[in-house]
């Protein structure tokens, strides 16, 4: 792999770059995005070079798609013309099903393999990109078949994963956006909900300071904006519909055992899996 190009050189892509370079990647990194983003890549020594979309994958072995995920979906339908023969398309869209689908009916010269990064910060852009951004996370694989990791390409971008500090796992795509959908879209939806009716029930500032550090990060979430989670909500929608009604009847059962005794295992439960989501997804020290 001699030449790598990021298309949407954001917080993400403008993270891999970094991320590569402190791996000891010596090729070329070329950027594709908007005028500013790709000043800010440059001033952060993310990417060398920031070139239109069609001259970037000619010469490109890795082609990484790191943009919003309706503009992944645009990208891919106008890329297989102008890739290198060989190469490597991936992604960094948080559901994977539509666009997997979407890479299979137009990827013809170059391979597609999906992913998802499971890291981020509450900061977008290259100003906000860090070269360690990736250690002890969870980067998820998502191919149709096991035989597509086998490939020469795939097992050279495995390897660069594995030498920014990312965790593997495969997952088929359908099962990706159902566990994301519990994982990280409910968790959003939820923290959007209470926010949105504290807003409606505490009627000043005054009452919003009778609160502690709970609410504080019950309702961090709340602060995501919309622009960054319409695209998840278009494109997994039915697996959010169903993690909300499996919530909502949560929410109903413990409204039912409020003064029960029964509320003693539900809270021992609870306690046992936030141990064990602690307890796993605690980030490896950085080497």
């Amino acid at each position: 792999m001699h030449t790598v190009a990021i298309v949407g050189v954001g917080l993400i892509g403008a993270s891999f770059g970094l991320a590569l370079r402190k791996a000891g990647f010596g090729g070329r990194i070329l950027g594709v995005s908007s005028p500013g983003a790709i000043r800010d890549a440059l001033d952060a020594g993310a990417i060398d070079q920031g070139l239109p979309l069609e001259t970037a994958v000619a010469q490109a072995d890795l082609v990484y798609l790191s943009q919003t995920i309706s503009r992944i979906l645009s990208t891919i339908e106008t890329l297989d013309e102008h890739l290198k023969p060989g190469a490597l398309v991936t992604d960094a869209g948080s559901t994977k099903a539509g666009i997997v689908s979407r890479a299979r009916s137009h990827i013809r010269r170059a391979q597609f393999l999906g992913g998802h990064p499971l890291a981020g910060k509450e900061t977008r852009g290259a100003r906000s990109a860090e070269a360690g951004l990736f250690r002890g996370r969870t980067y998820v694989l998502t191919p149709i078949e096991n035989t597509e990791l086998e490939t020469p390409a795939a097992r050279e971008f495995t390897g660069w994963l594995r030498a920014i500090g990312a965790r593997i796992l495969t997952l088929d795509p359908a099962g990706h956006d159902r566990i994301v959908s519990l994982t990280s879209h409910l968790p959003q939806l939820a923290s959007t909900a209470l926010a949105s009716l504290l807003e409606r029930k505490l009627a000043s500032d005054r009452e919003t300071l009778v609160s502690g550090p709970g609410l504080a990060d019950m309702t961090r979430l709340a602060a995501s904006p919309y622009d960054v989670w319409a695209d998840i909500l278009a494109t997994n929608p039915g697996e959010i519909a169903r993690a909300l009604s499996a919530y909502i009847a949560e929410l109903e059962a413990l409204r039912e055992q409020l003064t029960t005794a029964g509320m003693r295992s539900v809270f021992e439960r609870a306690a046992q899996f936030s141990r064990r989501l602690r307890g796993s997804s605690t980030p490896e020290p950085a080497a």
